[in-house]
């Protein structure tokens, strides 16, 4: 399930940016779950463990992806972790889902995320509610963001 802190939060690793480069594995990159975010968010191809295709940047390197993918591919393969997701836009929303549905994780939003229409399962921490729409979420969000 996934499980939201909303506002400040002390154990929640603020700068996943620096934490990604110290810390992810090539078989991260390379794992079909991450090449489906990665062209999805990014817009851009995997073409190896150190190669990405990117239609703006050209060949980059994993460190150079977006801070949104970067945040997506570490709560996946670090899900005892808590990220700050406020890193991600939008566009990432349907991921973090995705993830919350195949394990549990906990992240940190320090703004109020677009889920979409669709009907989910997110348990806010900060009251010890579970929601399961936006209409349901942005009053409870909105308290603490």
């Amino acid at each position: 399930m996934l499980n939201i802190y909303y506002g400040r939060m002390s154990e929640a690793i603020f700068n996943t940016a620096v934490y990604f480069k110290n810390v992810y594995e090539d078989s991260w990159i390379t794992d079909s779950f991450s090449k489906e975010m990665i062209l999805d968010v990014d817009k851009s191809i995997v073409l190896g463990n150190g190669v990405i295709d990117s239609p703006v940047l050209g060949k980059i390197a994993p460190v150079s992806l977006s801070g949104g993918v970067k945040t997506l591919i570490l709560m996946k393969n670090e899900p005892q972790k808590i990220f700050n997701a406020s890193t991600c836009g939008n566009n990432c929303a349907k991921w973090i889902l995705k993830i919350g549905e195949m394990q549990d994780i906990t992240i940190n939003l320090r703004h109020l995320m677009d889920f979409g229409r669709s009907s989910f399962d997110i348990h806010i921490l900060n009251t010890d509610q579970v929601v399961h729409s936006m209409k349901e979420l942005v009053p409870v969000a909105g308290i603490f963001v």
